[in-house]
């Protein structure tokens, strides 16, 4: 292999290592949902253990995987939080309209991280960078 070859598959858009991985994970977290969420963490583990060996456009999804996981999940602890709160100040009336905004917000965390594994996968299918 010339070392032409090997700049172009670390750093181009040619064939790179891990996209079997990439696409594994961003189907993991696409069927995190209907898994309750079980899948999502084989997914991540997925992502952390090809992290080391994929190159190129590979690399760049896996990277968005581990960032698209981490900031749901804060974002998730946040909402939870807010749930409780809101529900323990539902007892005097006023954390009801609380609650179901938090527990919207959580709602639409999964939808959004649902779209973008679906866009992600697409985006890898047809080698592009997410």
């Amino acid at each position: 292999m010339s070392d032409r070859d090997l700049h172009h598959n670390a750093t181009g858009p040619g064939p790179s290592q891990g996209k079997l991985a990439a696409m594994a994970a961003w189907v993991l977290f696409i069927l995190s949902i209907p898994s309750a969420n079980v899948l999502v963490l084989v997914g991540l583990v997925v992502s952390y253990v090809a992290r080391g060996s994929s190159s190129g456009v590979a690399r760049q999804h896996i990277e968005a995987q581990i960032r698209l996981f981490w900031s749901v999940f804060w974002w998730t602890i946040v909402a939870w939080i807010g749930m409780a709160i809101s529900g323990l100040a539902s007892l005097i009336l006023i954390g009801i309209p609380f609650f179901f905004l938090f527990l919207l917000m959580w709602f639409l965390l999964s939808i959004w991280f649902t779209v973008k594994s679906v866009l992600g996968l697409l985006a890898l299918l047809g080698d592009r960078p997410i």
